[in-house]
């Protein structure tokens, strides 16, 4: 069925909205894949704080050169997907390899994260990464080590004084 001007307009509007918006873009590939398995992968990335839109080559090639977005042409082959990363990248690019693993029916194409192109074997390795929240806690107690090494290298003379008059006052009394 042949989409409307007016349709193809509003279309291409949301998904320049969606890419300006999005951390990070991935395209996907589902020729054969079912429709309970791309719900599933749906409902796996809306969890993680994306989207998951089965979209028009030729729309979703226009949105990416209204954002001055270079897409190399072999994206744009067969039927393709988009994965739209709002808020961590790295658990949304997760959820989308974690629900593609066992389906030979969905491929990961590429993407794009802070303009810059990805291949699949790039996304695969932002999958890799912890989520965010993780990463801000290894960033935390890197940052609170020296803190934490400097306030006992500067008590332990006072604990040794401590522990000095401690044992004193114990001899005393015996």
């Amino acid at each position: 069925m042949a989409i409307s001007k007016q349709r193809k307009e509003e279309v291409l509007s949301q998904y320049n909205e969606w890419i300006k918006s999005s951390e990070a873009v991935i395209l996907v590939e589902y020729t054969g894949a079912n429709m309970k398995s791309l719900d599933g992968l749906r409902a796996k990335i809306r969890e993680s704080g994306g989207e998951f839109h089965i979209v028009k080559n030729t729309l979703i090639r226009r949105a990416f050169a209204d954002n001055e977005m270079n897409v190399p042409e072999d994206m744009f082959v067969k039927s393709t997907a988009i994965s739209f990363a709002f808020s961590d990248p790295a658990s949304t690019a997760k959820a989308l390899t974690d629900a593609t693993k066992g389906n030979e029916f969905v491929k990961v194409k590429g993407g794009f994260m802070a303009g810059k192109s990805l291949n699949s074997a790039q996304v695969k390795a932002l999958s890799d990464l912890p989520p965010l929240p993780v990463m801000r806690a290894m960033l935390l107690g890197v940052l609170q080590a020296p803190s934490g090494k400097l306030v006992r290298t500067l008590a332990e003379p006072a604990r040794g004084l401590a522990a000095v008059v401690k044992a004193r006052s114990e001899q005393q009394a015996a």
